[in-house]
């Protein structure tokens, strides 16, 4: 089997931290272009096809003489971030890896709580952040930059990532609070996850407020669930762009898909990534901006998410109603919550 050095052939899918080992795919460029996420979806169709002792693959890492050399989209779920990683992908220059796995793991293992108990990988945190950053970062080509999209779980530690030395850059998405309400509520499933992550987004939310908070999922309305869950995503992002200045890049969706022509040439520049007008003009052509990023088989547009954002918009106005007067009294007695609502306003 080839070095871990070598390419992002072999993918480091997740880190078992009880046994302390890596699991690895064989990923090809196809393969890596046509998935929408590479976290637990992708072994329906690509295995795993070894396991290494963390060890082992730390003196791959060390013996390779990788570096940290990947930027970041940080997002609060369902704002177009999957969209966005396929036209950055869409350049040559950019080697785009949607929600890693991963990533995800080492984020719940900066929460002990949310995890078992750890055998040999306690007090490795950093060795295996650093590691797996690396090993995200290689590209297939030598002029590429990795870009790696996460998972909006991920953004709990966006602060941390974006302190560390080699200072990535990132680009961070979100909609208003009003545009979140109604995406949330325009689909079955996303109305079903967001009920599902609620608990761990108010334990989220609270440690970020400094502890205890009056809230109760119980007492809650949909509408005014949605809007914590808004506003915990977006405490995160809003601390972890104090820690990054400028080197963060605040996108509201909404002004993204109005103008593409405009803020798409504005990311990959932010990103280090040199595009010639005629690149951007055929990548905003392709195919990427008619198909639901997600499921690319579907078509889909923004004629067609303004009609089902409208139709949610009238179905569930009472609910939408209530989530934002909540987000109006959390402002009102949170900082870090009026931050949040305030949160990328000084992008034009």
């Amino acid at each position: 089997m080839e070095s871990l050095g070598s390419s992002p052939a072999l993918f480091p899918y997740d880190l078992d931290l009880r046994g302390d080992s890596m699991s690895l795919l064989r990923l090809d460029r196809n393969d890596y272009s046509q998935a929408s996420f590479l976290d637990g979806r992708i072994l329906q169709s690509h295995p795993v096809v070894q396991s290494l002792p963390w060890s082992q693959a730390a003196r791959a890492i060390e013996s390779a003489q990788l570096t940290e050399r990947c930027h970041l989209i940080f997002h609060i779920g369902h704002v177009g971030s999957t969209l966005l990683a396929r036209l950055i992908g869409a350049h040559p220059h950019a080697f785009a890896l949607r929600e890693p796995q991963i990533l995800r793991t080492l984020a719940q293992w900066r929460r002990a709580d949310e995890i078992g108990p750890r055998s040999s990988a306690t007090g490795g945190f950093e060795e295996r952040l650093a590691g797996c950053l690396k090993l995200l970062s290689r590209t297939f080509d030598i002029e590429q930059r990795a870009v790696v999209k996460t998972t909006s779980f991920v953004s709990e530690m966006a602060a941390e990532l974006l302190s560390r030395s080699a200072k990535p850059k990132a680009v961070m998405m979100y909609v208003t609070p009003e545009c979140y309400l109604a995406t949330i509520m325009a689909g079955p499933n996303s109305r079903q996850e967001a009920k599902m992550l609620m608990p761990v987004r108010l334990q989220r939310l609270a440690r970020r407020l400094g502890g205890t908070v009056s809230w109760r999922i119980d007492s809650l309305s949909e509408g005014e669930a949605l809007a914590l869950g808004w506003a915990c995503e977006m405490t995160a992002l809003a601390a972890a762009a104090r820690v990054a200045g400028e080197r963060v890049m605040c996108l509201d969706f909404d002004r993204f898909l109005r103008a593409p022509a405009q803020y798409f040439p504005a990311v990959l520049h932010h990103l280090d990534i040199a595009a010639g007008a005629d690149e951007v003009s055929a990548i905003l052509g392709g195919p990427e901006m008619s198909r639901y990023s997600k499921a690319p088989q579907f078509a889909y547009d923004t004629a067609l998410r303004d009609a089902v954002l409208n139709e949610a918009r009238a179905v569930d106005a009472a609910e939408i109603r209530r989530g934002l007067r909540w987000l109006e009294r959390a402002a009102a007695e949170h900082p870090m919550v009026r931050e949040a609502i305030g949160f990328g306003l000084s992008f034009p």
